[in-house]
């Protein structure tokens, strides 16, 4: 990200900017907001069950409440805790569908190869906690109640995996997420047609009629409209529920099919042009057009998730746990749940079937795929993303209950809790023995001999890259940088003092000037050209970004001078422009690589999400270079 040119970079140690201290990255924002909100959806969990332990009647008197909405002769009448599973569930599943159709746009998952094993290893995920279930309750009444065993919650797996996300590469949550949607499609699935009532089928097919409006609508007129799709998604919600069918399912596919992109240049450029002119003439008309240029600079899916994520995270689903966690526990009635195949059968599929079912699914595949299928990360990381699928309770606790009632409901909750404790329990005890392996094997144990994703469309070039530090490095740090960019002037210090950390780190600089906030950007990437001309880049680059506020034509001059360059020769070259080759096609390789800000970082050719303070940076390079020792994938990029 950058700024206009008199805006004062932020000061402090970290050596983040104001951005990446709030977002930090679509990434690390999407786990960071799942740690705290795995933290209030326990408490949800907890309150629910002292709520319940001591005033019974008041917590199932509060969601039993009717609420109704009346619109003419139409109304659409449910208790509050119908409200909350069938409705504002609904966004909860929204949100899981745009940040998977973010990783289907934009992450790993743009490579489609690379969603064949995820989904393998979901449905099996799904298939040996049923066939653990079906056999403990063979013959009894309660082996209809199959549905409630087999479903990841995906805001406590992505939760704990933040938990434990020092402990576990950050390819596992692309995996684990892959998983969980697969998971949560196949789930919402079951309860549409396994555990909805009668079903009506005029409503049923103008649910679908709905749902083909949305996909012209979204051929013809694109994203352009959201009011139209959020009222479309509506219609369709209603006409689900009418139908008999759990609705819930609408905020998924919508989810899939909101897509993402990065922020064009083009777009903020001409968003920059726009303020420029409001500056000068502050009318509400431009008000109005730079507001709606900024946006659009965004996709809509990176807009709805910003806005969603948090309500989801933070309200709905503590709010479900609240509202469907609550059950009284009493000595008895925890001895009779655990002999209970209900309670049993959910536990066992958890805490057992899940890791069997996704690690070996992902086995198999690998096996019988000669290792063209690979998982993205270590064989111990895929164990240890088994055992966190093992948490059952969004869908777990909204099949329970639509398959049981009475005391079957209870110790169906007895076990889906049991389970979400287990899986912690066992989470950890996976990871303990990971770390206490030598570093070799505990390093082959998480990043695996998987090639990762290579966001970086220009490979470097060490003929025509200005590279410091060893040729034969097995890292490398590449910046797309401004020389009159703040941002970059503060990520300055930080990249030399890891170049000093780490002896086996090779830095490359490419030039992308904002000339649309820097205007002496572009001038200043031709003068450090000149200066290459003379075999004096590096020299040329630290005077300019020691002296950020100082790039006039006479300041080059100068700085050219204190390094010893030949000035007649300089200036000539300045003049002749013989640098603007070489700038244009560094920012030809920013575009094609969906870099539009600086500073931009790659390591190993991977795009770097996140704070650029050294602490982050570094870590991002001792897991590059851990990972370049197994594939010997480093040398490449």
């Amino acid at each position: 990200m950058t700024v206009p040119a008199e805006t004062s970079p932020p000061s402090g140690p970290s050596g983040q900017t104001v951005c990446g201290q709030d977002t930090r990255g679509p990434l690390n924002a999407f786990l960071r907001t799942e740690t705290g909100s795995a933290s209030v959806l326990l408490l949800g969990a907890l309150a629910a069950l002292v709520w319940a332990n001591i005033a019974a009647g008041s917590y199932e008197a509060l969601w039993g409440t009717e609420l109704s909405i009346r619109i003419g002769s139409g109304a659409v009448s449910l208790d509050l805790r119908e409200w909350l599973n069938s409705g504002l569930m609904t966004l909860f599943f929204f949100v899981v569908g745009l940040e998977a159709r973010r990783e289907f746009d934009m992450g790993e998952l743009r490579e489609r190869r690379r969603i064949t094993l995820p989904l393998l290893a979901g449905l099996s995920g799904m298939l040996v906690p049923v066939a653990i279930y079906l056999s403990v309750n063979a013959g009894e009444d309660s082996v209809h109640g199959w549905g409630a065993a087999m479903s990841t919650d995906t805001a406590f797996a992505l939760g704990m995996l933040a938990v434990f996300g020092s402990r576990l590469p950050g390819s596992l949550r692309v995996f684990i997420l892959t998983v969980a949607v697969v998971d949560d499609f196949l789930a919402l699935a079951v309860i549409a047609f396994a555990y909805s009532g009668a079903i009506s089928l005029p409503a049923l097919l103008t649910a679908l009629a709905l749902f083909a409006v949305v996909l012209l609508v979204r051929r013809t007129l694109g994203m352009r409209i959201p009011a139209l799709y959020a009222l479309l998604g509506t219609a369709i919600w209603v006409a689900l529920l009418k139908s008999g069918v759990d609705p819930v399912v609408t905020g998924l596919v919508m989810g899939l099919l909101t897509y993402a992109r990065p922020a064009e240049r083009q777009d903020l450029e001409h968003a920059s042009r726009l303020f420029r002119r409001f500056r000068e003439q502050p009318t509400p008309e431009l008000g109005r057009s730079v507001r709606r240029q900024i946006a659009s600079t965004l996709s809509p899916n990176d807009r709805l998730q910003r806005m969603l994520h948090p309500w989801t995270s933070y309200v709905i689903v503590p709010l479900f746990a609240l509202a469907n966690a609550g059950i009284t526990l009493s000595a008895g009635q925890l001895a009779d749940a655990f002999t209970s195949p209900v309670t049993l059968g959910i536990l066992f599929g958890y805490v057992l079937g899940k890791p069997l079912g996704i690690f070996g699914a992902t086995w198999l595949t690998t096996r019988v795929s000669g290792g063209r299928l690979r998982p993205p990360v270590g064989w111990g990381a895929i164990t240890a993303g088994g055992t966190l699928a093992g948490v059952g309770f969004t869908v777990s606790l909204l099949i329970a209950t639509l398959a049981f009632d009475g005391d079957e409901l209870e110790q169906a909750k007895i076990g889906i809790l049991a389970a979400v404790l287990c899986a912690f329990l066992l989470t950890w005890l996976v990871t303990a023995v990971i770390g206490a392996l030598p570093r070799p094997s505990r390093a082959r144990a998480l990043l695996g001999t998987g090639r990762t994703i290579v966001d970086l469309s220009d490979p470097v070039d060490m003929d025509r890259d200005h590279v410091r530090g060893p040729l034969d490095a097995p890292v490398t740090l590449l910046e797309y940088g401004d020389f009159e960019c703040p941002y970059c002037g503060l990520a300055e210090p930080v990249v030399r003092e890891l170049l000093a950390d780490f002896g086996d780190v090779r830095y490359v600089w490419r030039h992308l000037p904002l000339t649309d906030v820097h205007p002496g950007a572009q001038l200043a990437a031709e003068a450090a050209e000149a200066a290459a001309r003379q075999n004096s880049y590096w020299e040329m680059h630290e005077q300019m970004m020691r002296h950020q506020g100082e790039l006039r034509p006479e300041d080059l001059l100068r700085y050219a001078e204190e390094v010893g360059l030949d000035i007649d020769r300089f200036s000539a070259d300045l003049r002749a422009g013989t640098g603007a080759a070489r700038v244009a096609a560094d920012v030809e390789s920013a575009d094609l690589s969906g870099v539009s800000g600086t500073p931009t970082f790659f390591v190993n050719g991977r795009r770097h999400h996140g704070a650029y303070d050294i602490a982050t940076l570094s870590a991002a390079v001792r897991a590059a270079r851990a990972r370049a020792a197994l594939t010997g994938a480093g040398q490449e990029s």
